[in-house]
């Protein structure tokens, strides 16, 4: 399994559920949270995926989703960084 991790800084506070919409229900796809610090409004997304494969189909569908819905016609904030990680253990 591995972890997306994403660092904003802000974190956007528009509404983003179509993100999550997007990949909901496809293979591979273990989940994502969205967190904030509403102390800075500087956020996390994590996602978590069965492998690389499933991260890419993932990033494919929200992809055209955006594209769907015009989300590139206007600008938005990108995260600052993006790691991938190798999840050791969860529950």
């Amino acid at each position: 399994m591995i972890a997306r991790v994403a660092v904003w800084d802000p974190m956007p506070d528009d509404d983003r559920d179509w993100v999550l919409e997007a990949v909901a229900g496809l293979p591979g796809v273990h989940g994502a949270y969205h967190l904030v610090d509403p102390a800075t409004g500087k956020g996390l997304s994590i996602a978590f995926f069965e492998d690389e494969t499933a991260a890419a189909a993932a990033r494919e569908a929200i992809s055209e989703r955006a594209k769907a819905i015009g989300w590139h016609d206007v600008p938005h904030p990108a995260p600052t960084s993006e790691t991938i990680y190798q999840v050791m253990r969860h529950t």
